[in-house]
């Protein structure tokens, strides 16, 4: 018995199939089940995929099945971005001020081939060639524009990665690991990320 395992309380017999002191990850299960029934997106589009977004949450799809329906104008109450539509130069600032005032956990959907790739306005001067260029994307919708039911299989898709995470492996939980966020670039004569401008700057010393 180890000095740690002396100081915990002995619990008694009748209560241990009750109490159960160690990892958490038993509870992994019931905390991903109720993650899939409590996703707030955030309230926005960028071009025309927002339409189908829209359409996503009306009556005749009604994303409420998935515990959706409450769709939040502000970031700080939402764990789910959808990126529907193409990514300007313009408002990429603004794409990642939003992500980092999401609180944790978070998750990023790229809908539509724009958000993806930069879809056909790719060798634009003003467009960004994904959003994944700025910040992490969990799940990419194809599509110009998807359709409702691709959205909805995005979902799925999330649900699906949730079954999979535990309780100790997640970030947002350990101690050893510090948030400080994605550093927000600013719009000059190109896009200026920061971080890269780091490793070039290490790499030059």
């Amino acid at each position: 018995m180890t000095t740690q395992d002396a100081r915990l309380p002995e619990v008694p017999p009748e209560l241990r199939n009750n109490v159960r002191i160690g990892p958490l990850d038993w509870l992994s299960p019931l905390y991903n089940w109720s993650r899939k029934r409590s996703l707030w997106p955030l309230f926005g589009g960028l071009a025309c995929c927002a339409f189908e977004m829209i359409a996503a949450a009306a009556a005749r799809f009604d994303q409420a099945r998935f515990g959706m329906e409450i769709v939040r104008p502000s970031p700080r109450q939402a764990d789910l971005m959808i990126v529907s539509g193409t990514v300007t130069k313009r408002m990429a600032p603004q794409i990642v001020r939003l992500y980092n005032q999401m609180p944790e956990p978070k998750y990023v959907i790229a809908m539509g081939a724009c958000a993806i790739s930069g879809g056909p306005f790719k060798e634009g001067y003003n467009v960004v060639s994904g959003v994944d260029k700025l910040i992490p994307v969990d799940v990419y919708v194809p599509g110009c524009p998807p359709r409702p039911e691709a959205l909805y299989n995005a979902f799925l898709a999330l649900h699906a990665k949730w079954d999979r995470e535990r309780l100790s492996q997640l970030r947002w939980y350990r101690k050893d690991v510090a948030d400080e966020g994605i550093p927000v670039p600013e719009l000059g004569p190109d896009l200026v990320d920061w971080r890269v401008v780091a490793k070039l700057q290490a790499t030059e010393e």
